[in-house]
């Protein structure tokens, strides 16, 4: 047999043919049990003599012809081999004669035999087979992984014909319209064209779908060719070692059987010494060229793909490059560049982790480690995953930036990009960008760390890289009321033209019922609209003319828990006196209570429906405003004042009623559900920073008062709890104004 002069990659030269390798290694391990199995009968067989050895050789000379072709070629091999076996099936012809030629008394060598070559050939065959099937295992998920690529270029496409889709819709509407309407179909159907062009986005962005289409076309074919030029080989040579670390095995297993026949066979040591000589020959290399060239194949890897128009709008393969695109181009740019530096560090540190470990497994097969090589392999595998996924984003973040660039230029070069960071509002912000409210708690955005530019989520990647750097809380307010000014936000509103309007209330998005629904809402401009569609409601549609629906319009904020009612009718209250002579000497701007509202702390003041007040301190976007009436001064909910001169007749308190106090702890409407004075609720309103949060408790069971000190409970119940349980078993809560004691394992937090 030649010595094997190259040492063959499988990688380099089967590519992707994994099936019939890893069916060829397959079939080596399996080989593994078989001759495993022979050690054993032969050594049954040694018992009785030599002519049971001499059947058993020839048995075994029949199933290795018949095994010839798989074990040298494989099973499916592209060039028949005729007549040539490989180079260990050459070797075990030679052991087969040498078993043959010394049939001899065999006790000792049967015993030592099964002992130490039997059932360390079981032990290696399912060493190997393990070791094979991670490498099955690997390749799997290698699969999805590319699968999963492919997925998201179809997604992509998808979304940018869709887009396509819409813009051709809009133009097909523009030239059915008619003459009166020609124009607003015209502006309709040019903006989608601007949306299509720059609202293109993957999964994580909502614009610019064909620049990322054709991103991901990129970024695809590299990963594409990453997993048929590096993935894929690195398995198939992973095999490849397998299969002659498997040989090497074999061949030691096999000196050591030579070895011991050798030494029970006195009269036998010429053929013993031939078959040592015949063994070490069995190079695992010669096998590997074997089978190699009877499976070398044309390499079938799939092409590259390619911008694909949409079949309803005929668009190019070029990256959109005006003014607006650019904004988002620039964005994607700084983060990809970012992106690049920490992924090439971190996929460097994760090279280093895996030749560590490989170096470990060369060590075990050295036998300088005691070591699992099965947990090795596993080990290797787990770490290479987690580089893959690292090169894959650091793959991804490259071509994104050269594909910008080459486009476009380094447009990073000059930028002064925000320093955002995700945001959760908890009172309603504008975005900065759009002018749209951020509405809910479970609604992400984004705010400056700098310069408090705020925007939503879907926004972010839209808004140009223009930060004027790290601001005072003075200036932020600035920039903001100049971007929201921008934005459209905030329109100006014309008091006294609003006030005397019999026409229809506008449906712009800024004084619509369900923009003034909330009490959050804090600029004049919403107050304004209220008053006017409360003036402009008739008898005919009562529900225009009730401002109780208006504060129920926002579900999401009326079901908060810090949400605040309006506070007992009037007739159960008084206002101070208002000083007249006081009021007449202020120069601060004046307004009218559109509702009542009972003071909830030291800082706040209590109003009435009616009353007119001085602004002192205007709503600062808190949703408060500082006023006074009369000699006190205090804060009330900036959604509650009208700015309107003329004050109206606050309506005196009942008489015939008596007079009742507000809950201490509570200013829940329940404490007044007997009251049969009707009476405007304000909205609800948003809480003041460092305002007392209320604890509620649900009842779990029912309970029957035994005083008048207890509470008389139902399960469901629900109670603002005033004292934890102090040691006793009792907590005090409060309902409807009233303080009494529950069992404190009754109740439970809610």
């Amino acid at each position: 047999m030649a010595a094997a002069d190259v040492a063959p990659q499988f990688g380099a030269e089967l590519k992707d043919n994994f099936k019939p390798v890893n069916a060829w290694v397959s079939n080596g391990i399996s080989w593994l049990d078989e001759i495993q199995q022979f050690y054993r009968e032969r050594s049954a067989i040694e018992k009785e003599y030599s002519a049971k050895l001499t059947a058993l050789c020839k048995k075994y000379y029949d199933r290795k012809s018949k095994k010839i072709s798989p074990l040298s070629v494989g099973d499916t091999p592209t060039l028949t081999p005729g007549s040539l076996e490989s180079a260990s099936l050459t070797t075990w012809t030679h052991q087969l004669n040498a078993v043959e030629s010394h049939a001899a008394e065999r006790d000792k060598y049967a015993t030592d035999l099964v002992a130490q070559v039997a059932e360390p050939l079981k032990q290696a065959a399912i060493q190997y087979e393990e070791i094979r099937k991670c490498h099955v295992e690997y390749h799997v998920k290698l699969e999805k992984e590319r699968d999963a690529s492919y997925g998201e270029l179809k997604k992509a496409k998808g979304k940018y014909d869709g887009s396509c889709q819409e813009v051709e819709s809009r133009r097909k509407k523009m030239e059915s319209a008619f003459d009166h309407g020609k124009s607003k179909a015209q502006t309709a159907y040019q903006q989608q064209i601007l949306e299509m062009n720059n609202y293109k986005e993957s999964s994580w962005r909502s614009f610019c779908l064909e620049n990322l289409y054709l991103i991901s076309i990129n970024v695809t074919n590299k990963q594409k060719e990453r997993f048929f030029h590096e993935y894929v080989p690195e398995i198939l040579n992973g095999l490849q070692d397998l299969n002659e670390t498997r040989v090497s095995r074999l061949n030691a297993l096999w000196t050591l059987a030579g070895q011991l026949e050798k030494s029970s066979l006195t009269n036998s040591v010429n053929h013993m010494t031939n078959l040592l000589n015949e063994i070490p020959r069995n190079d695992p290399r010669l096998d590997s060229m074997m089978f190699l060239q009877h499976n070398v194949t044309q390499s079938q890897e799939p092409g590259d793909m390619g911008f694909e128009p949409s079949p309803v709008w005929h668009d190019d393969a070029s990256i959109i490059t005006d003014e607006a695109a650019k904004v988002f181009l620039r964005n994607v740019l700084g983060k990809s560049k970012a992106s690049v530096r920490e992924l090439r560090v971190e996929a460097d540190k994760k090279k280093r982790e895996v030749e560590s470990i490989r170096k470990i497994r060369d060590n075990i097969q050295q036998g300088k480690d005691n070591r699992s090589e099965v947990d090795t392999v596993r080990s290797i595998f787990y770490l290479q995953e987690a580089l893959h996924e690292v090169e894959r984003k650091w793959l991804t973040a490259e071509v994104e930036t050269s594909t910008i660039i080459s486009v476009a230029g380094d447009l990073s070069m000059g930028a002064k990009n925000h320093n955002f960071r995700s945001q959760t509002f908890k009172i309603p912000t504008n975005c900065d960008l759009c002018g749209e409210r951020i509405w809910g708690l479970s609604a992400k955005g984004f705010d400056c760390r700098d310069c408090g530019y705020t925007c939503h989520s879907k926004c972010q990647m839209k808004v140009p890289a223009e930060c004027p750097g790290e601001q005072s809380k003075e200036d932020k307010k600035k920039l903001k009321l100049e971007r929201q000014e921008q934005a459209g936000a905030v329109p100006a509103v014309d008091l006294e033209s609003s006030a005397q309007s019999t026409a229809a209330p506008s449906l712009t998005r800024q004084n619509t019922m369900n923009s003034l629904s909330s009490g959050y809402a804090a600029s004049t401009a919403r107050s304004v609209s209220v008053s006017n569609v409360a003036a402009q409601a008739t008898p005919e549609n009562p529900a225009e003319t009730d401002p109780e629906p208006v504060a129920e319009t926002k579900p999401t904020a009326a079901k908060r828990s810090h949400r605040v009612l309006a506070p007992p009718p009037t007739a159960y209250m008084s206002a101070p006196p208002v000083s007249e002579t006081a009021a007449s000497k202020s120069k601060d701007p004046k307004g009218r209570m559109m509702y009542p509202y009972q003071a909830t702390g030291a800082d706040e003041v209590t109003v009435q429906d009616g009353d007119e007040v001085a602004i002192v301190d205007p709503d600062d976007g808190s949703g408060w405003m500082r006023v006074r009436i009369g000699s006190q001064e205090g804060l009330v909910p900036a959604s509650y004042v009208e700015a309107a001169p003329t004050p109206s007749p606050v309506p005196s308190a009942s008489p015939g009623l008596p007079e009742r106090p507000g809950s201490t702890y509570s200013n829940s409407s329940a404490s007044i559900a007997g009251s049969a004075a009707p009476k405007r609720v304000g909205p609800a309103v948003a809480p003041r920073r460092g305002a007392k949060k209320l604890q509620y408790v649900e009842a779990m069971y029912d309970y029957e008062a035994r005083s008048d000190m207890e509470w008389t409970m139902a399960e469901g119940d629900r109670f603002v709890l005033i004292t934890k349980d102090s040691g006793d078993g009792w907590a005090d809560v409060e309902r409807g104004g009233v303080t009494k004691s529950v069992p404190a394992n009754y109740i439970q937090q809610v």
